[in-house]
């Protein structure tokens, strides 16, 4: 860890190196966003979309090269102190009136911002905790260019001033997230492998991790006693939730311990082989090479069935390890160098580990045992699979693991899709051995993917409630929209406040309703829409005697379409007699002419807005559901479906950060409503502002964002495993490591 006196003697030559990676590379990124836009030209799709794509394509050959050069003249700028110049700085800051083509920008560049955080988060994650640890401070500055939003501001205005428009940005929006979301993500890692061949590891306090027992015991070392501390144990089922709370790992930090240990366990080799953790790809040799592909196909023969590829389930886990022991003796025999022979045990005891954990079933640990070489081949060809805890193999290991390993084996088999996937993805790995972590990134981000298909669609147990939160989310998302898109349509039009904030809170999430039920351009949206145009008519003053009879000649109608539409939204009869007294006292102020009357021209065109109401409404991406729109989820409450609406505790902000990294498959223990069980995340809404768990017996448990970071603060909820697979087994490793050095050596 570098000193607070030169901590910027190392920073900052790591943001010119940041940003010389971009220069280098934003030539190649340009050439690939050319190339799938002139492939986009080549799919069938309407013509409307065809000539959009025709028309960029041609803009983009004209102007690619001012856009790059754009791209290189602000970005270089940054080349020397590696920060940008003062006026791109300022270009957020200025609170004078902006125009609209400056806001579009601004909010597409927040997107492709997003878009490379959902790549690289775990990468820029990594690098920011570097960087702030050695700066010593908490947070990266606001414009600094190691932030993808600094980085996508400048792809944006370079785009802008080269002549290319908004709608052409638009109209190749996917490609050029992707584009620039995978280089985002390589040029993290660069930056990451720069800090780790300085020696920059975090320096983590492992203090509120660590449990200290009721009485307190001293161990004797050397002239002095040094206090007991333990890691925290999971707590039992029917512990209180206040200890629970008080000895509960906290998984923000999970992946700085399981760094540390790294760091811990590349020290200790380090002594016994300083040529140890060098983390440049290094050449293996032949024979070793040859010795692995023996080793795999071996293993692979004996976990079949001969001619039927099937997996030989009665396969113990005793004879397996015995047969991984003896091909490790086998692949050192004919290692080439001491750090080979080094690397080939520490991955045996990696496997040694994970295949005792009793929690995987045993028709899943052949699996994870068909891995060993694959990931010992990545190991010896790329070292730093020892240096960060994010490695694809690494992480490919921790989230099969955590979708097979329910809390209580004898309860929790994995289905048979799943079962399958898991076969494919080691078959695939198996299948592409020269390919590094590539195949292991490739397969991870399929696996997955295949997760959230899973849940949705073919796991028995979560099938039905992950369709009851979509619903939940489509609806409320919807009548957020509409709020948003009524607020504006009623912005400078006078309606009687009553009306107005009845059709905000409730009118909205009756369309929404109507919609899900009966689609946006249903016969029931509609009549639900002109039931709105009655009301805000009906609402303004009325001042001729034909207008009060033509009200009172609506009103039984307008009336019953209220209760009907209140009555679909599942609005109780008490809340809705509540609304029609507070709707009928805001009609007889208009019949008394205190109201401001809506001019016929505004009143025809709020008419026409309303009937076309979907094609205003704001993206749904853009849209988030939390609690200052959407108080109460109660009312989807059923049988099948459970709503947390209370409990917990104010949550921090690494509780809501936690609440937004907990990944789909991964099991945890709940305590609700009388209840200690394991349940599963199945399903995450956008934003994951909405999460869906189930129990194995098909029941959905719904949090919101805030309500499960309060979950996870007062340990109500907490992860089933303390630590992931890999970093169980790497302190297993450890110890092991510890007790007997020289079996590296061997």
């Amino acid at each position: 860890m570098a000193n607070p006196a030169n901590s910027m003697a190392l920073t900052a030559p790591l943001r010119r190196y940041f940003v010389e990676g971009w220069l280098s590379g934003l030539p190649t990124v340009v050439r690939s966003v050319e190339g799938a836009a002139r492939a986009l030209t080549s799919q069938v799709t309407e013509p409307a979309l065809m000539m959009r794509r025709r028309d960029v394509v041609e803009d983009l050959r004209r102007a690619s090269t001012p856009w790059l050069n754009g791209m290189l003249e602000m970005l270089g700028n940054a080349a020397p102190t590696g920060a940008l110049s003062t006026r791109m700085q300022s270009l957020g800051n200025d609170l004078s009136l902006v125009d609209n083509s400056t806001i579009e920008s601004e909010i597409l560049g927040s997107r492709l911002a997003l878009a490379m955080m959902d790549k690289a988060s775990s990468e820029f994650s990594d690098l920011r905790a570097r960087v702030t640890s050695v700066e010593q401070q908490d947070e990266l500055d606001a414009h600094d260019v190691l932030r993808p939003h600094v980085i996508s501001r400048v792809v944006v205005n370079a785009w802008c001033a080269a002549g290319l428009t908004l709608e052409g940005w638009r109209t190749l929006q996917a490609v050029l997230h992707q584009e620039f979301a995978h280089f985002a993500q390589e040029a993290y890692h660069e930056g990451n492998h720069w800090l780790l061949n300085r020696g920059v590891r975090p320096e983590i306090d492992l203090r509120p991790l660590v449990r200290r027992t009721r009485n307190t015991d001293f161990a004797h070392s050397g002239s002095g006693g040094a206090r007991t501390e333990t890691m925290p144990e999971r707590p039992t089922a029917s512990g209180a939730a206040s200890t629970r709370a008080a000895s509960m790992p906290r998984p923000p930090a999970a992946r700085e311990p399981s760094e540390a240990l790294l760091g811990r366990l590349n020290r200790l080799v380090g002594r016994q082989l300083p040529g140890f953790g060098h983390t440049a790809p290094q050449p293996v040799s032949s024979k070793l090479r040859e010795a692995i592909t023996d080793a795999q196909q071996s293993i692979a023969r004996r976990t079949e069935s001969s001619g039927t590829g099937a997996m030989t389930t009665a396969e113990p886990t005793p004879a397996l390890v015995e047969e991984l022991q003896r091909r490790k003796q086998a692949l050192k025999s004919v290692a080439s160098t001491p750090v080979e022979r080094a690397t080939i045990e520490i991955v045996a005891l990696l496997f040694q580990s994970i295949l005792t954990e009793e929690r995987i079933p045993a028709v899943v640990r052949v699996w994870f045992a068909r891995l060993q070489m694959p990931v010992l081949r990545v190991a010896v060809g790329e070292p730093d699979f020892f240096a960060t805890a994010d490695h694809p193999a690494r992480r490919l290991i921790d989230r099969m693991g955590t979708s097979v390993m329910g809390f209580d084996p004898t309860d929790h088999q994995p289905g048979d899709a799943l079962e399958k996937e898991i076969k494919r993805v080691v078959q695939v790995v198996e299948a592409y051995p020269d390919t590094g972590r590539r195949v292991f990134q490739t397969v991870l981000t399929e696996f997955e993917r295949f997760l959230e298909h899973y849940f949705k669609n073919e796991n028995e147990a979560s099938r039905k409630g992950v369709s009851l939160a979509q619903q939940v989310e489509q609806r409320e998302t919807l009548a957020i929209q509409y709020t948003i898109e009524l607020r504006k349509m009623l912005n400078e039009v006078p309606v009687q406040e009553g009306v107005r904030e009845f059709l905000f809170q409730v009118w909205a999430d009756v369309l929404a309703t109507s919609a899900v039920k009966t689609g946006l351009q249903g016969d029931e949206t509609k009549r639900m829409k002109r039931t709105a145009a009655d009301l805000i008519w009906s609402a303004s003053a009325k001042v001729s005697r034909d207008e009060r009879a033509e009200v009172i000649r609506r009103l039984p109608g307008l009336l019953k379409n209220l209760r009907e539409g209140m009555q679909h939204a599942g609005i109780p009869v008490d809340k809705q007699d509540e609304h029609i007294q507070n709707l009928n006292n805001s009609l007889a102020v208009a019949f008394t002419a205190k109201t401001a009357a809506i001019p016929h021209d505004r009143l025809k065109d709020l008419m026409v807005q309303l009937e076309t109401l979907e094609e205003l409404l704001p993206d749904a991406a853009d849209v988030e559901i939390d609690e200052s729109m959407v108080l109460d989820l109660s009312g989807y409450e059923s049988s099948e479906l459970e709503v947390v609406a209370e409990g917990g505790s104010m949550p921090t902000a690494a509780m809501l950060a936690w609440a937004r990294e907990l990944q789909v498959g991964s099991w945890l223990m709940l305590d609700y409503r009388g209840r200690s069980e394991a349940v599963q995340l199945a399903w995450q809404g956008m934003r994951r502002q909405l999460t869906l768990f189930v129990s194995p017996q098909g029941r959905g448990i719904l949090f919101q964002q805030r309500r499960l970071a309060a979950f996870l603060q007062a340990g109500l909820l907490v992860p089933a495993q303390e630590e992931s697979l890999t970093t169980k087994a790497t302190r297993t490793a450890l110890a092991k490591l510890d007790a007997d050095p020289n079996r590296l050596l061997d």
